[in-house]
């Protein structure tokens, strides 16, 4: 099958190209206009199309990074299908660094939108019919928030044969079989028979080395499954550890108000009835241990130690 030519916002992208296509969102009450920043790589052979997206939420760094990584090792000359690119999606939160939109709607509900709805239902509107609209896959990228951080982790239906695959392939710490959230980009695309994979490491607003390292390998593995790139000459080692996967998790809210003080570590595994941590007064008069209600492995946690009743303090992916 010949490789095609493929349309972002009315400009062509010919077999063999790299196109960097800024597509008009909205203007600023200043009147400058702000862009969502494409780059389409159409490869010289014929294959899938993979959408890579970042920043979905504004403060969500590590993704756009990972982007860029992944970015500089894509050769449009020896590429089979194509790679459209989009690092940060929403443009309006990034610029405020924060995770919303102006109106403070999260545009990560606010899928597949509307042409004529809010500003992040245009924003979700123009995502769908510009990227997703032309691609076979995706994979969306992610940190954790409100102060917390994630263990490396793939969320995706790993009911779906072909996410499953792509999941393995990806081969980060941890594949989490996750339900899918409504208005979500996952959601939209599944909707259209797309499987999505959701990364989610580190936190908001900093750049995790150990995490964009592990998204970078992933998302290149993932590209060969797909028969993208060609295999590496090294092939990597059976020794390689493969991802745990795992089926539910939970979050342990603090029972009480007051200082947290953690003893587990990401990744680290836990049994049930196990001492993870403690809450205590400001002067440490009065504490109170917390205790992981199940086994499993800690995948994130607040790193605020200021805690109030029925925070979520700990996150743990359950070993059933």
């Amino acid at each position: 099958m010949e490789p095609n030519v493929i349309e972002v916002g009315e400009v062509a992208v010919h077999p063999g190209q790299r196109q960097q296509i800024d597509l008009p969102v909205a203007r600023l009450p200043t009147q400058t206009m702000l862009s969502l920043p494409i780059t389409v790589i159409n490869g010289v052979q014929s294959g899938p199309c993979l959408w890579l997206s970042a920043a979905i939420h504004g403060d969500e760094l590590n993704g756009v990074d990972i982007i860029r990584q992944v970015l500089e090792q894509v050769n449009p000359q020896i590429l089979c299908g194509t790679l459209l690119a989009v690092p940060i999606v929403n443009v309006f939160g990034f610029i405020e660094q924060s995770r919303y939109l102006p109106d403070r709607r999260d545009l990560n509900r606010s899928f597949p939108g509307s042409v004529r709805g809010s500003l992040a239902g245009r924003l979700a509107h123009l995502f769908m019919k510009e990227v997703v609209s032309h691609c076979t896959h995706g994979i969306d990228l992610h940190t954790a928030s409100n102060h917390r951080t994630n263990w490396p982790q793939i969320r995706a239906n790993l009911d779906d044969a072909e996410t499953y695959r792509c999941a393995k392939a990806f081969n980060a710490p941890l594949m989490l079989h996750a339900n899918i959230r409504d208005g979500s980009l996952r959601q939209a695309a599944a909707q259209q028979g797309i499987p999505v994979l959701l990364y989610e490491a580190g936190e908001a607003l900093r750049f995790d080395p150990h995490a964009i390292a592990i998204g970078v390998t992933g998302i290149l593995q993932v590209m060969t499954t797909l028969g993208m790139l060609r295999p590496p000459v090294q092939q990597p080692s059976s020794e390689q550890s493969q991802s745990l996967e795992l089926r539910q998790s939970r979050w342990v809210r603090a029972s009480r108000s007051g200082i947290l003080h953690k003893h587990v570590a990401l990744g680290q595994q836990v049994t049930k009835r196990q001492h993870i941590g403690s809450i205590s007064d400001t002067l440490g008069d009065t504490s109170i241990k917390i205790y992981s209600p199940c086994a499993g492995v800690i995948i994130g946690y607040t790193q605020n130690p200021l805690v109030n009743q029925g925070d979520g303090i700990v996150h743990i992916a359950q070993q059933l």
